[in-house]
């Protein structure tokens, strides 16, 4: 996740907070998977409504299937915990994972390296996870994809009629 404020009069973003969610896991031999994957599926929640709670406007780039039944299960956490939040009153403003790269690097087909390049380029005082072997980790590509959700959501014409509301206040 990644949190940030936008100033209405500049247009410009302030250093996003990040939140990298890493539930933990059930231990042991008699752990069901659908047990833990609830389990691993509450953190998640949680650390998402907390920041949904905090935010005026909350930008999400939703998932459109997977290649594997796992993979199947994330996509069907992911749309469990924004409907949830619809269900909750909080407006999502979608986003798609080509044009949210287009907008972010050029190219709508960016790899994860350099999704990640762009958001320590844009962001470098941004929390990333520390350094490894002279760059950041594979892992930081979520980060890197909530900082782009958010270049990329306040283009949306959703958003740019929300700002014409806020400005007028």
């Amino acid at each position: 996740m990644a949190e940030a404020n936008l100033c209405l009069k500049t247009g410009v973003l302030s250093t996003p907070r990040l939140t990298l969610v890493q539930p933990d896991e059930m231990k042991g031999k008699q752990v069901r998977v659908n047990s833990n994957d609830l389990h691993r599926s509450e953190q998640l929640a949680q650390a998402v409504f907390a920041a949904a709670r905090k935010a005026k406007v909350v930008f999400a780039e939703v998932p459109v299937g997977s290649q594997s039944a796992r993979a199947m299960a994330s996509y069907g956490i992911c749309i469990g915990i924004l409907a949830a939040l619809r269900v909750e009153g909080v407006q999502i403003i979608e986003v798609t994972a080509g044009e949210t790269k287009k907008i972010f690097t050029g190219d709508k087909n960016a790899p994860k390296r350099k999704m990640i390049e762009r958001a320590a380029e844009l962001y470098p005082e941004a929390n990333f996870p520390p350094m490894h072997k002279g760059q950041l980790p594979d892992k930081t590509e979520h980060l890197a994809d909530a900082i782009a959700t958010i270049h990329s959501g306040v283009r949306t014409p959703v958003f740019q009629n929300l700002l014409r509301l806020f400005q007028e206040v």
